[in-house]
């Protein structure tokens, strides 16, 4: 359900030439982070370096497509980071929720939860709360823990988590998560596919209105064509966190990569 797949480039990517522009907008989409705070400090860098040497007329844009947390160490400074960008009157940023934001408050919701959760990387984001993930199903440790990590999360923090966008749209390209179900109209879309969506997406050939930027899927190698650009490189795994430079019509990958 939330496990690391990654597909290889894939054999379908359409060979149609690329014409989709950000209508004069400068902008950084940053694939899935899970708790690797070391990662997107590395590759903030490279972006600011990046963003301050273009020297556009409107501000730079930063788009994070979700799954801040579960699986690396840091969630909470994940978050605690992405908080403080957005508190920068010299960029925009925007904050796509995924599905893993999403099991995190289905747990702050319902404890029964909690077993499936940390089976696909809950444990670490319990931890980096300071709160010890149970071991077993019994149901009331579960509801202690999920307590005390209602106690133990920021309020800051939970509405950050609440109010996570579903998607973003700039120019000719349209941001989220996980992908869009093929032969849907953009605004018919539903919360479940955006967040959770995969081979039906990845598979799709036929252009969508928008060029789709998403992360959700770990790929050997970000993807750029016609269809899609796909943007998670399995950082917690790989230590590689990718993000799109994207500029009128040009294209452009930055990256940044620890053991």
């Amino acid at each position: 359900m939330f496990g690391l797949k990654t597909r290889k480039p894939s054999e379908l990517e359409p060979e149609v030439e690329l014409s989709a522009s950000t209508d004069g907008r400068l902008i950084y989409a940053i694939g899935d982070i899970h708790g690797r705070l070391d990662l997107l400090e590395a590759l903030l860098r490279k972006v600011a370096k990046d963003a301050g040497a273009a020297r556009v007329r409107q501000r730079p844009v930063l788009v994070f497509l979700g799954d801040y947390v579960d699986r690396g160490p840091s969630s909470k400074g994940v978050i605690d980071c992405i908080m403080r960008l957005s508190a920068v009157k010299s960029l925009e940023v925007r904050s796509l929720k995924g599905n893993h934001e999403q099991a995190m408050l289905d747990f702050l919701d319902d404890p029964e939860f909690g077993p499936t959760w940390v089976q696909y990387g809950g444990g670490p984001t319990l931890t980096s709360y300071g709160v010890t993930a149970p071991q077993g199903r019994q149901p009331e440790a579960w509801i202690a823990a999920r307590d005390a990590l209602a106690q133990a999360v920021p309020a800051h923090h939970l509405r950050f988590l609440t109010q996570l966008e579903l998607s973003a749209q700039y120019g000719d390209y349209f941001f989220v998560h996980a992908g869009l179900r093929p032969g849907v109209p953009i605004e018919a879309q539903t919360e479940q596919d955006m967040l959770w969506i995969r081979d039906e997406f990845l598979d799709e050939r036929r252009p969508f209105d928008k060029v789709v930027v998403h992360g959700h899927s770990p790929e050997a190698e970000p993807v750029m064509n016609a269809v899609r650009i796909g943007l998670d490189t399995g950082a917690y795994a790989t230590g590689v966190l990718t993000a799109a430079r994207l500029f009128d019509r040009e294209r452009g990958l930055i990256q940044t990569q620890k053991a």
